[in-house]
């Protein structure tokens, strides 16, 4: 009798500021799911206790792992603390100050203290060197290469202690060969230091935002294959066989060792995965416009997703600085559990975005902090038990939630600690709503038209308060919206694109210019995919090109269909996606710019298929909480979501409760349990969106 073979499970980690969210998938389509306080000296450890409370909690040995999905903060937290590797730049002569000069417009023009808009803390000046060699705008060779002065100065640059050098010549985009022959002098003559080109990492042109994103690429190389690779030892150590994945800012999976060589790539990793969980749960609901937000314990990651699909945006801003890889769309603000709540100089009440996170964490941790945050009012409001929180896992001080709320708020503006507690709640969901005006209104797009999927452990608490404030009338709460973005791990494709640069009128190129073009991006693809060891059959190949008019500054990347008329299908998109962005476009003439290839493997694993409740009545009891919408303390039924049934409805106040976030039922909203076990929340009447804002700010004005 032949054994049966070992049960495999796909586990998706994702690590937060204060939380690290583990899903583990069965090969049935069975979840698995717990949150383990996130160790700020070192995340990686979160990753080990994962593997060691599955083995302990769900008997699931660590060689039944059949896929590791990781998501990552490190590349981001590198940048804002400051943290990344010494390194150098070699640039061609003349043009060493690009990465300090930068750009003549400036994001804050009427400030009255000027700060810097580039990044010099990459490479300080003494570590930016010049090459004599050149290109011309066309491609041609001006200046040959001077090897020798690349050696000089590749060695006065190890002699200072460097760890990566990034390299980056005028025009390289349009032949690399002057970049790539400086790197194998670089690595030839010095193994240890690691090399990043722009012709690799950003091959399209603007010199300033192609050096940039190259430092920052080479700043960041270091780090990410020391945490990458102790990661994997860890595992290995562990008994874990799977290969690390990692997610990348786009949206897509990488092998850890591609992820390694393309580090630059790996910028709002968590919050993209995020994004994909958002994606899965409309779709499971059957809605394809959605806007998300993640609320953590730090910060709330909002993004917007039209027609079932994300919003990719082909630079990011990170810390003030613009960072040109494509990354989806998420705009990141300082409103979490943790923010702390504070009075500024005129005695207003401000919360955020500085944070108490996990260490020390809210004052109800009990773990020495003092500060009222967000939490804390959530618990005087009464919209978390203090002994069910994380399912019941972690106790919280409800004493100490009301002393720090009273002494920070309350006291000092003369109000009582309960409307104290609701103006924290008021004033954060302000700012989470003014995140996600930023994402819908300012381009355009109202909102309202717009079903939100709150996630995170704070999403569900703060969602129908937000839905009301903004005039949307639908929220979908998913099955599993604490760990939604390890979920959405498991739900992102594997994905690699490739682009080049492709400065010619439309009017000059013919097709076959073109799919010789995609032909050799398809190459670089293919090369990328076989290291994951994905089958060629099961690739999707998606083309796009980026597209301006003739003499116009700034760029529309727009899908291309090589089959049929290519060209005429180009422009009428253009013209359609530029009166989208704009709100006006105009036949004329238009020329590429950039041409892109991107891979996709789709996972197998999707969100939960099915919802099969535990038998028994969901209704836990009954508690007082305080909403904007009742004005005063009202009864709420308090609900466990794992015993709902599909099809069972209620209506607020209530709260439901589960065990990675509990999902705040105001007063005036109907919920739902869909067939896929989605909670569904309508909004009976969202009020008035402007009162309740004007509202928000005379309850917390000093009395």
């Amino acid at each position: 009798m032949t054994a049966a073979s070992p049960a495999r499970f796909d586990v998706g980690v994702d690590i937060g500021g204060t939380f690290t969210d583990v899903v583990c998938r069965s090969a049935s389509g069975e979840l698995k799911l717990v949150k383990i306080p996130t160790t700020r000296a070192d995340p990686s450890a979160g990753v080990l206790r994962a593997v060691e409370h599955m083995g302990r909690e769900w008997g699931i040995a660590p060689s039944s792992i059949a896929r590791f999905v990781h998501g990552t903060t490190v590349a981001t937290n590198a940048v804002l603390e400051r943290k990344g590797a010494k390194i150098g730049l070699i640039t061609t002569a003349g043009f060493r100050d690009v990465l300090e000069i930068g750009r003549q417009s400036r994001r804050n023009v009427y400030s009255v203290i000027l700060k810097p808009e580039t990044p010099g803390f990459l490479v300080p000046g003494a570590l930016r060197r010049e090459v004599p060699g050149r290109l011309s705008a066309s491609g041609e060779v001006l200046v040959p290469l001077d090897e020798d002065a690349v050696r000089r100065e590749a060695a006065s640059l190890a002699a200072s202690g460097v760890q990566a050098i990034a390299i980056s010549f005028l025009f390289s985009f349009l032949d690399p060969t002057h970049e790539r022959r400086a790197a194998e002098i670089v690595r030839e003559a010095h193994p240890d230091v690691m090399v990043s080109i722009s012709s690799e990492v950003d091959p399209a042109f603007r010199e300033y935002e192609r050096t940039c994103i190259t430092a920052f690429d080479a700043y960041l190389k270091p780090v990410i294959d020391r945490y990458l690779a102790s990661m994997e030892r860890d595992l290995d150590a562990s008994g874990v066989g799977a290969p690390l994945q990692i997610m990348q800012s786009r949206g897509g999976v990488a092998s850890s060792r591609v992820a390694r060589r393309r580090p630059v790539r790996l910028f709002l990793s968590g919050p993209a995965a995020g994004v994909i969980g958002g994606q899965m749960a409309g779709e499971a609901a059957g809605e394809d416009d959605l806007i998300t937000i993640d609320i953590g314990g730090t910060s709330a990651d909002i993004a917007l997703i039209a027609g079932g699909k994300p919003l990719i945006a082909a630079e990011g801003v990170l810390d003030g600085y613009a960072v040109r890889v494509p990354m989806v769309d998420v705009n990141a603000i300082g409103a979490g559990g943790g923010s702390i709540a504070w009075l500024d100089g005129a005695r207003s009440l401000r919360v955020g975005p500085q944070s108490a996170g996990s260490e020390p964490g809210p004052a109800c941790y009990g773990r020495g902090g003092r500060c009222a945050t967000v939490t804390d009012a959530s618990i005087v409001l009464g919209y978390i038990d203090p002994d069910y929180f994380a399912g019941g896992s972690m106790r919280l001080d409800a004493l100490l939630a009301w002393k720090a709320v009273e002494q920070g708020v309350a006291r000092p503006l003369g109000m009582s600690v309960e409307h104290a507690a609701l103006g924290i709640h008021r004033v954060v969901n302000a700012n989470m709503a003014e995140g996600i005006r930023f994402v819908s209104v300012k381009r355009g797009i109202d909102p309202r038209g717009f079903s939100l999927v709150p996630l995170g452990g704070g999403g569900p608490v703060h969602a129908t308060a937000l839905a009301r404030e903004l005039g949307m009338r639908r929220v979908i709460v998913p099955l599993h919206p604490g760990v939604l973005s390890a979920s959405g791990l498991l739900a992102a494709p594997v994905e690699h694109e490739a682009a080049i640069a492709f400065g010619a009128p439309v009017e000059a190129v013919g097709k076959p210019a073109l799919v010789e073009a995609f032909r050799a991006l398809d190459a670089r693809c293919s090369e990328l995919m076989a290291l994951e060891d994905v089958a060629e059959s099961a690739v999707e190949r998606h083309y796009y090109a980026d597209v301006c008019y003739v003499g116009q500054s700034y760029h529309l990347e727009v899908p291309l269909d090589l089959g049929g008329d290519t060209l005429t299908a180009l422009q009428s998109a253009f013209y359609e996606a530029h009166d989208r962005v704009y709100g006006h476009s105009a036949e004329g003439r238009i020329q590429f710019v950039n041409l892109r290839a991107v891979h996709q493997a789709r996972a197998a694993a999707t969100l939960a298929d099915r919802h099969e409740p535990a038998p028994g009545s969901p209704l836990k009891g009954t508690r007082k909480i305080l909403t904007e919408r009742s004005g005063s303390f009202v009864e709420a039924q308090v609900y466990d979501r794992e015993w709902m049934p599909a099809g069972m409805s209620f209506e607020g106040p209530a709260i439901v409760e589960q065990a990675d976030t509990t999902t705040v039922v105001e007063p005036g909203w109907r919920a739902q349990i869909d067939a896929r076990g989605s909670l569904v929340l309508s909004a009976d009447d969202v009020g008035n969106p402007e009162a309740a804002h004007a509202a928000s700010i005379s309850t917390v004005s000093p009395a």
